[in-house]
């Protein structure tokens, strides 16, 4: 133990900590992600509304930020609806001592 009561580690023997745990974020944290992602795409709309006034004079570039406008809301509702993806991590998983199978010829016995 070290002087502040935590053990101490060597870091010659273990490179990495290693992950005991595949806990998914807390339910509060999930939904905050997924509020951000909304209000991130809900927020997308307001600019294209917006070109879309200042560019009247070019109507087919106007017509272009509405049509993308449209479609925004139904998709911020999916993204955030949706489960994020689980980490992919490399992490040293413990293993426990196990010894793996032998190579050489085991005798069966029959009766």
């Amino acid at each position: 133990m070290d002087r502040g009561g935590g053990p101490v580690t060597d870091p010659q023997r273990e490179p990495a900590p290693v992950l005991i745990t595949d806990a998914a974020l807390s339910y509060e944290e999930e939904l905050a992600v997924r509020k951000r992602r909304y209000k991130i795409m809900m927020g997308l709309r307001v600019p294209c509304m917006i070109l879309a006034g200042v560019f009247y004079q070019i109507p087919w570039l106007a017509v272009a930020l509405l049509l993308i406008s449209v479609p925004l809301p139904w998709i911020a509702v999916l993204i955030a609806n949706d489960r994020l993806p689980k980490k992919a991590e490399n992490a040293n998983r413990f293993r426990g001592e196990r010894p793996e199978l032998e190579a050489r010829p085991h005798p069966v016995i029959e009766s």
